[in-house]
């Protein structure tokens, strides 16, 4: 027992195309007591018997059977067999296992390794041995009671010479080429010294040569490649020709990718002399449109959103190219979740709502339900379903003798009421997690004077429920642990609901925080729209940040927020407090510069032609900072499309700056959560 396996998953879609998504999908063992598998599709056994390994993408599933037999270690064989080295030359060593029914694994990584003799030489973890002194040691490897060894010889053969190949090559200014220095000892052994030689170039510029033996090649002409060891060197000639680049092909031609999956693209370029060469780590990387896809500097596309971008390789003035298209796939990994913005089945007179499906369960039963357009608001915390979309059962929150209810109230002076009720959430693919969430129900005991006049149904509403992926873990946190009368909370005996304190576990709960990896963080993805807008859009809310190949932080500056989860925004000369807000469906703000609509559409701005503007947004420690450009269009116009998506669209917020789903357009808005940890420093923060 405890002997992995790596197991790998291929996809095939709707296109006849077919991907390597091992990392993208959700990986689960029918029986651990058997096999455990991680996130990456290794399973480790455990006990005899049979596993289903089953991986999940969206509503496709595949698996395996796995078998654990109940045949036991035999022997462990070490390799190679009693070896000789000279003091500073390493030794790598292998163990294979055979087992009682004839199978055999290698089990380098998970056997003890030791060194009877440390002073003679060391050995790590891995299997690596390291020469100290002449003498004889034994290098053993353990798993359990099972062990197997052989004798390590370190002799104080001295080194006689150096060869360095390959011998006398010729390449082009700009590319590079690889040394190797195999070393010959005075006891006619002979042993790769790479790493372990000094690299020098005689003339650095024509050539240089880095510490690996990797030379880079710079202008014309001839200098010489020495490795030296001591007193002891080797050399070859490299010549670097006058032969100019003449094109550069990218491949693979025209590949396709799904959102949330990467492409590795190879650069070859062909040379005036009829020579090709490999210079994908040599030319500029760059995307036609970064709202579809980005590329890195070593050619690693990234798919952001459904769309085409052209992929262009670059040296000097020559350059080559080829087409990536990103299709939306279905779901695109167990941490993603499909944005549908104004999709079909949404309510088509609420511009810019962005949507999730989330599935519902009644905590430790297989009672589920997948409810649709629940709107996805970065500006709040916590899921909360309209009582009407509810049919699976929950357990009501108490508070006291009572039944824990609460009210919410939002920024354009509409509110929530209802009770809180624990539920299981999940969240795409992600496992379960239970957590309190508000059922809203306007007749639920009685609404507080306080609470004004909550959401009715969703149909008034305009959704089934809100998933808030903001910046914190509760919706109210300490400051409700502690005072009644917070306005929040509330404690309900029949109809009588009175204010009170709420343990930070009863709070309604932003459930990504409590997820057992993608926990740090959200990335809504959205891409780009014309002008004039779209009729809907298509993008992702992936789970976590720079805990999976798909959500690595990329190109983005992370802004602090305060304790209220706001930063600055400077505009037109005026600092005021903003926030991030996929829940606003425009850019909300206060300004003389714009006329404001004629009835009904007063609220929103109507100039007379689009107006470029630009404010800059700092965060909430006083750095960094960073311009935004933004265009407000004229709201009446705009209406008479049948578009229900715009980049566009604003309207006036007294003292504050609301970054509504405008801003998302076009970007990887990335969420910080409140004390967690990623690349880009602790939450919360906001940043793109």
């Amino acid at each position: 027992m405890g002997v992995t396996k790596q197991f790998t998953v291929t996809g095939t879609y709707s296109d006849g195309t077919s991907h390597d998504i091992s990392t993208q999908v959700g990986w689960t063992s029918s029986s651990i007591s058997v096999a455990t598998v991680n996130i990456s599709g290794l399973a480790t056994a455990v006990s005899a018997g049979t596993t289903t390994i089953t991986v999940t993408l969206g509503s496709i599933s595949g698996n395996t059977t796995l078998t654990v037999s109940s045949a036991t270690l035999s022997s462990i064989s070490v390799a190679p067999a009693n070896p000789t080295i000279p003091v500073g030359v390493s030794q790598q060593f292998t163990a294979t296992a055979t087992y009682s029914d004839g199978t055999s694994h290698d089990i380098t990584t998970q056997v003890t390794w030791s060194s009877s003799n440390i002073s003679i030489a060391t050995v790590n973890s891995s299997g690596l041995a390291t020469p100290v002194a002449a003498g004889n040691t034994t290098i053993s490897a353990t798993l359990g009671s099972i062990s197997g060894s052989v004798t390590l010889t370190v002799t104080l053969a001295t080194l006689s010479s150096i060869s360095v190949t390959p011998a006398n090559p010729s390449i082009p200014a700009g590319d590079t080429k690889q040394f190797a220095a195999s070393g010959t000892y005075s006891d006619g052994t002979s042993h790769d010294i790479t790493t372990q030689v000094t690299w020098s170039s005689s003339n650095t510029s024509i050539a240089t040569v880095n510490s690996n033996g990797l030379a880079t090649a710079l202008a014309t002409g001839v200098t010489t490649i020495t490795a030296t060891s001591g007193t002891i060197s080797g050399n070859t000639i490299l010549t670097v020709n006058s032969a100019t680049l003449s094109s550069i092909a990218v491949t693979p031609s025209n590949p396709s990718q799904t959102v949330g999956a990467t492409q590795q693209f190879t650069a070859t370029g062909t040379f005036s002399d009829g020579t090709t060469h490999d210079i994908t780590t040599q030319v500029t990387w760059s995307s036609s449109n970064t709202s579809i896809a980005t590329v890195n500097s070593s050619g690693l596309a990234t798919a952001v959103a459904a769309g085409t971008s052209t992929i262009t390789a670059t040296s000097g003035s020559i350059s080559g190219n080829t087409t990536l298209t990103v299709t939306s796939g279905g779901a695109t990994g167990y941490n993603v979740l499909p944005v549908t913005v104004n999709g079909p089945g949404l309510n088509n007179s609420y511009l810019n709502e962005p949507c999730v499906s989330v599935t519902i369960c009644d905590p430790g039963t297989t009672t589920c339900q997948t409810i649709n357009a629940v709107l996805l608001d970065t500006g709040s915390y916590g899921l909360r379903i309209f009582k009407q979309a509810l049919s699976v059962p929950l357990t009501q929150v108490t508070s006291g003798s009572g039944s824990l209810a609460e009210c919410v109230q939002y920024a354009d002076g509409s509110s929530d009421w209802g009770s809180v009720q624990m539920a299981s959430v999940i969240l795409g693919n992600e496992p379960a997690v239970q957590v309190p969430i508000q059922v809203i129900d306007s007749t639920f005991g009685t609404v507080p004077s306080t609470c004004g006049t909550p959401d009715q149904s969703p149909s008034a509403a305009g959704f089934n429920g809100i998933l808030g992926v903001g910046l914190f873990a509760q919706d109210c946190g300490q400051a409700c642990t502690n005072n009644p009368n917070n306005r929040i909370y509330y404690s309900c005996n029949g109809s009588n609901c009175s204010g009170t304190t709420v343990a930070l576990a009863s709070q309604v709960q932003n459930p990504v925080g409590l997820l057992p990896q993608d926990n740090n963080g959200v990335i809504v993805q959205l891409p780009g729209i014309p002008a004039s807008g779209s009729p809907s859009v298509n993008g992702s809310l992936v789970l976590g940040i720079g805990t999976q190949s798909n959500n690595m932080p990329s190109g983005v500056t992370a802004y602090t927020a305060n304790q209220s989860g706001e930063f600055s925004t400077t505009f037109n000369g005026t600092s005021y407090t903003s926030f991030i807000d996929s829940g606003s469906n425009g850019l909300f703000f206060p300004t003389s510069l714009l006329p404001n609509c004629p009835a009904p559409n007063s609220g929103w701005f109507c100039p007379s032609s689009t107006a470029s503007l630009s404010a800059t947004n700092t965060g909430a420690s006083g750095s960094p900072s960073g311009v935004v450009s933004f265009q407000i269009g004229n709201m009446s116009s705009l209406l008479q499309s049948s578009n229900k998506a715009f980049d566009d669209i604003g309207g006036s917020l007294p003292g504050e700056f609301d970054w509504g789903l405008p801003f998302f357009f076009g970007r990887n808005v990335l969420v910080g959560l409140e004390g967690k940890g990623s690349s880009l420093g602790t939450g919360p923060y906001w940043a793109y």
